[in-house]
């Protein structure tokens, strides 16, 4: 079924001019109408053009009444621009059936909608890193989930958590809501699904565009930063009492980093222990989303449940399901 998909530019300036030109071509092969914002490759410094240029193809983007409103990168350059965006032409853009899509700095627009306007959009691909791929053809599972829900078939997300999860992931609840049980099987209903990149999320802290989200589910990726860096912002959020006000916490892709010599076995899983032992929710692991190929789609402001069993787990926002397994 054809789709009509726009594409526009609100952080980071167009650097893989192949990958963009590829990726309209993909969405073309697909079967879509793909619209190309007349700002889409702009320049200013390191940005999109300069912030009333990208501010405008936000706006475009409401207006055009697409299906899809996909990103070409991210980058940065969303969050100096939050204060401008009409959040009422976002939200009727929404109510009418177009879902704003996107990755990393876009987790600024995202959180901000949501606080906002409550309305929900999407953590998914960027134009050039999701199908503008060159070396191989785009992932399978993120198009899948992609035409799911352009298509308004995916409710759902599956994947098989790291194998640390069976040592003591459950066994600091102290509230008897999840057992404590070597198979960690338990359900979370009815929470609001919100987070994305954990770099952009912290720096909208003490901002009007930080959600304040009791019992949620919070997700989080990041790609370049080390896990030292991971934990000095999740302790942030630890600090600030974000993380205890959760239902559950889930750790997503952290990527292209690199350990040190001085690191003496510091490593992720580290700052993943470490949490739990701070914590009295459930940390799950390994969620199939952020700077990487597979990656599932996420609907960022839904209530949504969780089910775990030892290390399988779902996120449901609906009966059909996207799964990674």
């Amino acid at each position: 079924m054809t789709k009509h998909i726009y594409i526009y530019s609100p952080s980071g300036a167009v650097r893989d001019k192949a990958a963009f030109k590829c990726g309209i071509a993909r969405l073309e092969a697909l079967g879509h109408c793909v619209e190309v914002d007349e700002a889409a490759l702009n320049r200013f410094q390191r940005f999109a053009g300069d912030d009333q240029t990208r501010l405008a193809a936000i706006h475009r983007a409401a207006d055009s009444g697409a299906d899809v409103a996909l990103i070409s990168r991210g980058g940065y350059g969303l969050t100096r621009i939050l204060p401008a965006i009409n959040y009422a032409k976002i939200a009727t853009a929404i109510e009418h059936g177009t879902q704003f899509v996107g990755i990393s700095d876009f987790t600024a627009f995202q959180n901000a909608v949501l606080t906002q306007t409550g309305s929900v959009t999407w953590a998914g691909p960027a134009l050039c890193e999701g199908f503008g791929v060159r070396a191989e053809p785009p992932d399978d599972i993120m198009l899948a989930c992609f035409d799911d829900l352009i298509l308004g078939q995916g409710q759902g997300a599956g994947w098989r958590q790291n194998r640390h999860i069976l040592k003591n992931a459950t066994n600091s609840i102290a509230t008897n809501a999840y057992p404590s049980s070597v198979t960690g099987t338990f359900d979370v209903e009815n929470s609001v699904l919100w987070g994305g990149n954990l770099t952009v999320l912290t720096s909208l802290m003490g901002t009007p565009y930080f959600p304040h989200i009791d019992r949620g589910i919070l997700f989080v990726e990041d790609v370049a930063e080390h896990p030292y860096r991971i934990e000095r912002m999740m302790t942030q959020l630890l600090y600030a009492g974000v993380l205890a006000r959760q239902n559950a916490i889930v750790m997503g892709q952290f990527t292209d980093f690199k350990l040190q010599a001085n690191d003496h076995g510091f490593r992720l899983q580290t700052v993943v222990d470490w949490l739990r032992s701070q914590l009295d929710i459930p940390i799950l692991t390994n969620l199939p989303y952020g700077h990487i190929a597979t990656k599932v789609l996420l609907p960022v402001g839904a209530s949504v449940d969780v089910s775990v069993d030892g290390r399988d787990a779902m996120i449901f926002w609906g009966h059909s399901s996207c799964a990674s397994h």
